[in-house]
């Protein structure tokens, strides 16, 4: 009887928590190769006298490959298999965003430059593509959440380490700062990897199914997905909100010195635009597992129409009444509250649909949305240049918010609700 103790087999239900919180701790190690890049542009403008834009090419760089290429990263996570797969992938991600760092730490001319945003961007991506795939797979019951909190950590992670990246570049200098960082964050990606898998057949089968959620009951592979009319209007409603959050929020800066609120002092002596963009942060990463969360209650199509319907709202109250400075600030934090569970709803919707065997490489296909949407940004400042003002932006970004609303309750949920009958009727034995 005690050996039989002894023996207890491992439960899925306690090891999933593990797989997930290994998950966000790589999410916040990959946050830095994005959110804080914006630290070192100036110290490398003023040692090297490079231009801006040429600098700031890197970040393209590293966003376009952290984006496209997520769906050949998930493919090799899938075909590896639950055990391998994840391990090897984060592991060669880990490695390549320490590398890619380390080059930018020594960096002598933009083509090295370069160099480390190719680097870096493969292996976020590569992180990112599998941390999410594995939520989505160990927490059939809880994908909105589960999700939510891994997009979090990449979404906010960075702010954890601003004051110390800050700190370390002017005691001593963004090259050693580059280096420490990326070594270091490239060392706890490499060994968690080693802890990450996916769940095998069957493991999951004691979590119980919700059933105010549209499921399928089948695993689609990427070529089957693709041939969906479900996918397609998925990826037309990915870009259309990613692509509204985008051409506001990408501009917050901007947009607050047009208003002439950017300098204005509103608390303890901070500037609108400082406190904006501390409590936008905030709420773009708290937006993920909230709205998740959400979800899992009501169902991805509700909530949906609540976060966009919201959205619509604060863009049109930024365009209206955010020349006064706490309202800019108020109603910028809405905006980033209803875009950034985009990061959650739509990867959870889509594993919904398709089902959780080719999750990882079905997601990264959706993911390449966000790079679509990003060649729409531009047209924010073509509309304001041609109107003189952020009105028709406001206004355009509103209906974009709401046409998802009217697609989310009208087209998406009854087509998701026809498909999955007509599967349950495939699979329903004759009699």
């Amino acid at each position: 009887m005690a050996n039989a103790a002894l023996a207890q087999p491992h439960s899925p239900l306690r090891d999933r928590w593990t797989q997930l919180i290994a998950g966000i701790i790589c999410m916040i190690m990959i946050a830095n190769l994005q959110y804080g890049w914006t630290l070192f542009v100036h110290p490398i403008q003023q040692k090297h006298g490079w231009s801006i834009a040429g600098i700031q090419l890197a970040f393209s760089i590293f966003v376009a490959l952290e984006t496209w290429l997520t769906p050949v990263e998930g493919w090799i996570v899938d075909k590896l298999g639950a055990q391998r797969g994840p391990k090897l992938v984060v592991a060669f991600g880990g490695i390549l965003i320490a590398v890619g760092w380390i080059v930018n730490s020594i960096a002598d001319s933009l083509a090295m430059l370069y160099l480390g945003a190719v680097l870096s961007g493969i292996g976020g991506g590569a992180v990112y593509a599998t941390c999410v795939g594995l939520a989505v797979k160990w927490f059939p019951d809880r994908r909105g959440l589960a999700v939510g909190l891994t997009a979090a950590g990449f979404g906010a992670g960075a702010a954890l380490t601003v004051v110390p990246i800050r700190a370390m570049i002017a005691s001593a200098g963004y090259e050693s700062t580059f280096f420490w960082f990326g070594l270091g964050q490239g060392a706890i990606v490499f060994m968690l990897a080693w802890l990450l898998r996916g769940p095998e057949p069957g493991e999951l089968a004691a979590v119980p199914a919700r059933s105010n959620l549209v499921q399928t009951s089948r695993s689609y592979t990427p070529a089957e997905m693709l041939k969906t009319p479900v996918f397609w209007l998925l990826y037309v409603m990915f870009v259309l909100v990613s692509a509204s959050g985008l051409m506001a929020t990408a501009q917050i800066a901007l947009i607050a010195k047009d208003f002439n609120v950017a300098n204005t002092a509103v608390l303890f002596g901070a500037s609108a635009l400082s406190v904006a963009l501390i409590v936008d942060n905030v709420c773009n990463g708290a937006a993920r597992p909230l709205f998740g969360w959400v979800s899992d209650n009501i169902g991805r199509e509700y909530t949906m129409a609540l976060a966009f319907g919201l959205g619509a709202v604060a863009y049109w109250l930024l365009g209206a009444l955010g020349t006064a400075p706490w309202a800019f600030v108020v109603f910028a934090a809405l905006i980033f509250l209803t875009w950034g569970e985009i990061f959650s709803l739509f990867p959870s919707t889509c594993t919904d649909s398709f089902g959780p065997k080719f999750a990882t490489v079905n997601l990264s296909l959706l993911y390449t949305a966000k790079g679509a949407s990003a060649f729409l940004v531009p047209l924010a400042n073509i509309i304001k240049s041609h109107t003189g003002n952020w009105h028709a932006v406001f206004v355009i970004t509103a209906l974009m918010n709401l046409a998802v609303v009217a697609l989310a309750l009208f087209v998406l949920k009854p087509m998701r609700s026809r498909a999955t009958t007509q599967e349950s009727r495939v699979l329903q034995p004759a009699e």
